[in-house]
């Protein structure tokens, strides 16, 4: 009995791939029309006016049970059951992608939106829950004298193959400061090109060497069901290349970019409105999310069977049958017949970050879910991934090195680049080359004609881009949309800063002539009383009069007693003042024949004090008299003593000395007789008189 043979019964793998395509290519900028795949609204807000895919290709090989060194694979002597390492196991997976993307474009409709078209052609393969043990336990001439026993247990297994055309729309949603997002669909006719599937339950082998004779028996269990279009025909052997079924599928994306730096680059047109140049990245993180192959297709002209295997047969029996239905229809028990069932797309959602580390240098995350299950028919699936992509990306070049966890494969490391119109790389190369048990190899290529976006012209070299430079030949600021700041009146003071930008001024006073606001003659500059009319010598200000005596106080002796004119501004004494000054200065008491001035006398003193103030600027002679009782000599030294103690008196207690003199006149100015005890006592006084 031949391994073919019941590898064709058993559906078993022959290799297994992984279910991803163009690993790393996805997370370049420039990837163009190839960036909708994983997500559609990659085309809007692009460095492509326009891209335009020749001809691209992915293909990638892998599995969970076998690993082997590259070169020894090419070897002759190679053996895949003796070289390489096995690891089998109860539930080996395989997952199986081609992918080409043929003719395809996508280009600007708007400065917000971008369209593409595209056409595509896929291959998908799955074969989950498979025992590795099944194919360890069959070899291609085994030896019939050996029993072995197959515990295969449930596993599905599918194949499809499809195009798609397709088009996409992207457009910005929003663009606020520095948040920034953009999303995008694409709807896609899908056009079956074949399908084929199988599923299994409580599937078991038994093979008995010595059987019932001269053969070994075949002894199984379980359910087996298996469905194919109607192009695939006798035996899976035969294939027509014809479309057989045709469905809608459809993609949906966004993405958030965050712009911390967005003023450094942001510019507003005279008509405020704002522009950035599409040539460069303009986010320090971004953040994208999208579903991917949402749709089916109904082969309504496809056939399914299901069989019961649970027999005991002879081996010879087995191997006379022709083909593997021959097999099934005369060996086994047919349960149920009918349509096949619907080809379900292999559904994902991507999720994608990408940190700018400076203008050239980035690192991508990007994770791929399955949101198929693996347990039903006819469902592909794609195979669960997280990659971290460092590379170097610029306008003409860029290269990655994604290091890759792939759901039972395990860590792939490659590397990628693109150059202009060419793009080259694989998610597993550099994990091939160093390892002597890979289990997976991949590469893509491809050719396109890239029409990037340009550098905004600035022709006049002042920072401002012509699109928005309103003097794109004259340099000026950006405040002022790329125009100079004019100076209409000539005074070098420019009109934004100019208060008076049509009237010649002076630097110092923002581009105004100094004004005379009171017009006295005095500019308000140095005028202290700008809006009040003064004079020069008072620095443009009036002469106040503070005590309103109707003297200036520039000629106001008291200048805060109000005064007459005739006296300066300073009130006069007058007679009565004079009379009542001197009825005080007459009760002041000394002691007998002597100059100090009793105690008792202490409050008329301060009442003279008080009358003095009241006329600052006036100044006294405190006189002094006597009786004619004593010599002459004594009685005028007596009289001057007298009047300097008095005068004393009064300055200790704050009068001014210069206001103040003192004289004596001794018994030579007598107010009454002195022959009588009551004129004397007249006599013995003190005066205080207005010096005029």
């Amino acid at each position: 009995m031949k391994k073919t043979t019941l590898a064709a019964f058993l559906i078993l793998m022959a290799a297994a791939v992984n279910a991803q395509s163009y690993i790393g290519y996805h997370s370049d900028n420039y990837n163009g029309v190839h960036g909708l795949l994983y997500n559609p609204a990659n085309i809007a807000d692009s460095r492509f006016k326009t891209d335009i895919n020749l001809i691209g290709a992915s293909a990638i090989i892998g599995n969970d049970y076998y690993g082997a060194k590259l070169e020894d694979i090419f070897e002759e002597d190679f053996s895949f059951d003796d070289d390489g390492l096995k690891s089998p196991k109860n539930s080996n997976n395989a997952y199986g992608n081609a992918d080409i993307l043929g003719p395809s474009f996508m280009f600007n409709v708007s400065p917000r939106s971008s369209l593409a078209v595209f056409t595509r052609a896929r291959v998908f393969f799955n074969a989950n829950d498979i025992n590795g043990e099944t194919y360890e336990n069959i070899s291609d001439e085994f030896d019939e004298n050996v029993d072995f026993n197959v515990n295969e247990g449930d596993y599905e297994l599918s194949s499809h193959a499809w195009a798609e055309t397709g088009i996409t729309f992207a457009t910005v949603l929003l663009n606020k400061d520095q948040h920034f997002i953009k999303g995008g669909l694409t709807l896609k006719y899908l056009m079956g090109y074949g399908n084929a599937y199988s599923s299994g339950k409580n599937i078991t082998i038994d093979y008995d060497a010595d059987g019932s004779g001269t053969t070994g028996s075949i002894e199984s269990t379980g359910e087996i069901s298996y469905g194919n279009s109607s192009n695939i025909t006798n035996d899976f052997e035969n294939y027509e290349f014809e479309k057989s079924a045709d469905g809608f599928g459809a993609d949906l994306g966004f993405v958030y970019e965050w712009r911390p730096n967005y003023a450094d680059y942001t510019t507003t047109d005279a008509d405020g409105n704002t522009y950035a140049p599409k040539d460069i990245n303009k986010y320090k993180l971004k953040f994208g999310l999208s579903l991917t192959d949402l749709g089916s297709l109904n082969y309504k002209n496809g056939s399914e069977e299901a069989y019961d295997i649970t027999n005991s047969i002879n081996q010879d029996d087995f191997e006379n049958e022709e083909g593997f239905e021959d097999k099934l229809n005369n060996l086994y028990t047919q349960i149920r017949s009918g349509n096949s069932a619907k080809a379900v797309l292999p559904t994902a959602l991507h999720f994608n970050a990408d940190w700018n580390i400076n203008n050239h240098f980035y690192a991508n995350l990007n994770t791929d879910l399955s949101l198929t299950s693996k347990s039903k028919t006819n469902t592909n699936s794609i195979a669960n991934i997280v990659s971290l992509t460092p590379r170097f990306e610029s306008k003409w070049f860029s290269f990655y090195s994604p290091i890759s966890y792939i759901e039972n494969i395990g860590v792939q490391w490659g590397a990628g680049l693109r150059a202009g119109p060419l793009y080259i790389g694989s998610g597993s190369i550099i994990t091939v080359l160093t390892s002597d048990e890979s289990k997976g190899a991949d590469v893509y290529a491809g050719l396109k004609i890239p029409i990037y976006q340009n550098r905004p012209k600035d022709k006049d070299g002042d920072g401002v881009m012509d699109k928005v430079d309103a003097c794109p030949d004259v340099v000026g600021p950006a405040e002022n949309n790329g125009c100079p700041w004019p100076d209409t009146d000539g005074d070098q003071v420019l009109d934004k800063d100019d208060n008076c930008p049509e009237e010649a001024g002076v630097i110092e006073n923002k581009g105004c002539p100094w004004e005379d606001t009171d017009k006295d003659s005095i500019l308000d500059k140095d005028d202290n009383c700008p809006e009040e009319a003064g004079a020069v010598e008072n620095n443009g200000c009036p002469w106040p009069d503070t005590d309103g005596d109707g003297v200036l106080d520039k000629e106001d002796e008291c200048v805060e007693i109000v005064g007459t004119v005739a006296n300066n501004g300073c009130p006069e004494v007058t007679i009565e003042v004079q009379k009542t000054l001197n009825e005080y200065a007459k009760t002041i008491l000394f002691n007998f024949g002597k100059s100090t001035i009793q105690t008792a006398s202490t409050n008329v003193l301060v009442d003279i004090i008080s009358i003095l103030n009241e006329y600052p600027n006036a100044k006294f002679t405190v006189e002094g008299h006597t009786d004619s009782i004593g010599s002459v000599p004594a009685n005028q030294k007596l009289s001057e003593e007298r009047a300097l103690a008095v005068k004393n008196f009064l300055i200790k207690k704050g009068i001014d000395p210069e206001r103040l003199t003192s004289i004596g006149y001794g018994e030579s100015k007598p107010i009454a007789t002195n022959m009588y005890k009551d004129g004397r006592a007249q006599n013995r006084r003190v005066e205080i008189n207005l010096v005029k």
